[in-house]
């Protein structure tokens, strides 16, 4: 039964105690769920306070895969508007969230883009209220097991093909899976990608007293690279988790710009609770993540090695904010190996690398004319 505009169906017992025994699994430290102030009941309840903002119909639920791993979804539908008995349903779009984030983070885009269409947003395998599997150490089997995650959501959800939009960690996901299921996606938006690019090499000079070839060493300061150093042992939010009852303040002071972001929708810390909810359970996708990338977050296997398999004629539109630490040379780099008729790169002014909550309304109106032009 559709639970009705703006609601999500309410779980049962069975998952609920699915959630309190997934508090406490894949973990050696059993006493850190107590002294890390977070659960996936708080998780719950702090999303459903974002997702009451939806004014159009939503339904939320878990979609379980083959291996009964269960992926936490919302599908979206404006049943306001008319209908022609004739008229083809239009191809839905699939929305797939960053490193660390969750469907909550897209609620100023989705009532705005599922006027037209049905919209789909899930929590990645090992992120938001997915399931939270271990994952290998070897980076393409990493990837392998997001990108089969994927497919199986698809196949459970009985999806022929999509418009399907990846943001930051989403977009190299949303690539790798179009390369991998081509017949499936009609158009693919990467929204400020990560992994794209090769990890540059040390640049060389010529040395003049003997003419061989010296390497320049990156300027980065011996203290910097002893940290980093540190860090490479651990995932990558792994201070939140040990920080306990500092990890929501650590949060908010050192990411005040997600209550920035959405300070017109909620006044108090709805979002940086999201977040550190998010990230502060169990890391399972965040070691997928860790396998993947290479020092100071490149990718193992970059992305731009492999775009040339996409299919000539799949269009693709790469999504940039000017302003974002993400370098949009590589969907520019993208372009020229694909070929610019079926690639188009595109600009955000005044926005970072969250695009869509920076400026949601430029975001909104590029994604539903990318949409348009489908169907």
């Amino acid at each position: 039964m559709d639970p009705g505009p703006g609601t999500a169906p309410i779980q049962n017992d069975c998952e609920t105690e699915l959630e309190t025994k997934t508090n406490w699994s894949s973990s050696l430290w059993s006493w850190w769920p107590s002294w890390r102030p977070t659960s996936m009941s708080l998780l719950k309840t702090t999303e459903s306070k974002i997702l009451a903002c939806i004014k159009n119909d939503l339904w939320a639920r878990f979609v379980t895969l083959a291996n009964q791993d269960r992926i936490w979804t919302l599908s979206l539908t404006n049943k306001g508007t008319p209908k022609s008995a004739e008229q083809a349903p239009k191809t839905p779009l699939v929305m797939v969230h960053g490193f660390g984030g969750g469907v909550g983070l897209w609620i100023r885009n989705l009532d705005a883009l599922s006027r037209s269409r049905t919209v789909y947003a899930f929590d990645l395998l090992g992120f938001g209220r997915s399931s939270r599997p271990s994952f290998p150490s070897d980076a393409a089997k990493a990837e392998e097991q997001f990108v089969d995650s994927i497919e199986q959501w698809r196949q459970a959800v009985g999806l022929e093909n999509m418009i399907l939009l990846g943001h930051s960690l989403g977009g190299y996901l949303a690539t790798s899976y179009a390369i991998q299921h081509p017949s499936r996606v009609s158009h693919l938006i990467l929204v400020d990608p990560w992994g794209f690019p090769e990890q540059a090499k040390p640049e060389t000079q010529q040395s003049e007293d003997q003419g061989t070839e010296v390497v320049k060493r990156p300027t980065i300061p011996r203290w910097a690279r002893t940290i980093v150093s540190i860090l490479s042992f651990f995932n990558p939010l792994a201070v939140i988790r040990a920080a306990g009852p500092w990890g929501p303040g650590l949060v908010n002071r050192f990411r005040p710009d997600f209550k920035r972001k959405f300070e017109d929708l909620f006044d108090d810390d709805t979002m940086t609770q999201y977040i550190y909810h998010c990230n502060a359970q169990t890391p399972s996708g965040e070691v997928g993540f860790r396998a993947m990338s290479e020092t100071l977050g490149w990718a193992k296997r970059p992305m731009l090695q492999r775009v040339h398999i996409l299919p000539p004629s799949m269009p693709v539109t790469m999504l940039y904010g000017a302003r974002s630490w993400v370098d949009s040379s590589s969907g520019d780099r993208v372009a020229e190996i694909r070929g610019k008729a079926h690639t188009k790169v595109l600009l955000v002014d005044n926005a970072s690398h969250h695009v869509y909550a920076d400026q949601p309304d430029d975001f909104n109106k590029v994604v539903e004319n990318i949409c348009q032009s489908v169907d």
